[in-house]
C-alpha cells in the first residue's frame, strides 16, 4: 500500500512511518517514505527521496534531487542478482545533487558521494572516500577508506579497491572477457586495485586484472596483465618501464 505521507508546513512530504531525529531540516519537495530512519541533524535538499529501509546516520547532508533506497530493476540473468538489503548511510557523509545510492550500498563515515554519482547494490565505500560527478560504482564493489575517484570513471561489478587508491578522471574498468557470451551465473572477474596505487585519466583495466600496492598507471594506458607492487606502466598494451620512487609512496604524502 502506498505510504499517506503527512502535509508539512516546511512543504516536505513525510510518512507517519519515518524516524527523524533531533534537528532534521527538510526542504521542500524533499520525500520520505515510511521506514526510513534519519539522524540527528541531518539536512535533506529538495526533491530528495528516500525510500523505505533506508538507515541515514547523524549530520549527513543530501543534497537536492539525491534518491537514496532505489531498488534495482534487473534482466532477467543479470549478473547482478542477488540479496538486496537495505541502505545504509553512516555519520557525517554528503550525498550531492541527483546522485542515485541503491538499496543494499553501504556508506561509511564522512563519505562524499558527487553530483550524479550511482553506487549500486552490495556496494561498500569506507571512511572519508570520495565518488566523484557522474561515476559509478557498481554492484558488489568495494572500496577502502579515503580513495579519491575522480570524475566520470566506472569502477565494474565485483572489483575491490583497497585504502587509499587514487582513480583519475574517467577510467573504466571491465569484468567480462566474454562480453556476456557465457553460461549463466559464470562468475564476473572484477579488477583489484591494492592499496594506494594510482591510475591515470582515461585508464583501461582488463578484467580480472590486478594493480599492485603503490603501482602507478599512467593516462591512457590499457592494462591487459596484472602490474607489480611499485610498478609504473604506461602505453597500450600497458607496460612497465620503471619503478615508483621511495620519496613518491604515500606515507610521505599524507
Amino acid at each position: 500500500m502506498a505510504d499517506a505521507f503527512a502535509a508539512r508546513a516546511d512543504g516536505a512530504f513525510v510518512s507517519p512511518g519515518a524516524e527523524l531525529g533531533e534537528g532534521v531540516s527538510l526542504a521542500p519537495g524533499a520525500v520520505i517514505h515510511a521506514g526510513v530512519r534519519l539522524g540527528a541533524g541531518c539536512t535533506v535538499g529538495s526533491g530528495a527521496v528516500l525510500h523505505s529501509g533506508t538507515t541515514v546516520g547523524e549530520q549527513v547532508l543530501i543534497e537536492d534531487g539525491a534518491v537514496l533506497g532505489k531498488r534495482p530493476r534487473l534482466r532477467p540473468g543479470s549478473s547482478a542478482a542477488g540479496e538486496i538489503g537495505a541502505l545504509s548511510v553512516a555519520d557525517g557523509a554528503t550525498i550531492c545533487c541527483a546522485a542515485i545510492l541503491y538499496a543494499g550500498a553501504a556508506i561509511g563515515p564522512r563519505v562524499i558521494v558527487g553530483d550524479q554519482a550511482h553506487v549500486r547494490e552490495r556496494a561498500i565505500i569506507g571512511e572519508r572516500t570520495v565518488v566523484g560527478r557522474g561515476s559509478t560504482v557498481d554492484f558488489d564493489v568495494r572500496v577502502g577508506a579515503r580513495v579519491l575517484i575522480q570524475t566520470l570513471v566506472y569502477v565494474t561489478g565485483g572489483s575491490v579497491v583497497e585504502d587509499d587508491v587514487f582513480i583519475g578522471p574517467g577510467v573504466v574498468m571491465t569484468n567480462d572477457n566474454a562480453m556476456g557470451r557465457h553460461p549463466r551465473g559464470a562468475p564476473m572477474r572484477g579488477p583489484v586495485l591494492r592499496r594506494a596505487c594510482r591510475v591515470g585519466g582515461g585508464v583501461v583495466l582488463a578484467p580480472g586484472v590486478e594493480i599492485g600496492e603503490e603501482a602507478f598507471v599512467a593516462a591512457g594506458a590499457v592494462v591487459v596483465r596484472d602490474v607489480a607492487a611499485r610498478e609504473v606502466v604506461m602505453g597500450v598494451p600497458g607496460r612497465a618501464v620503471r619503478t615508483v620512487g621511495d620519496e613518491d609512496l604515500i606515507e610521505r604524502w599524507r
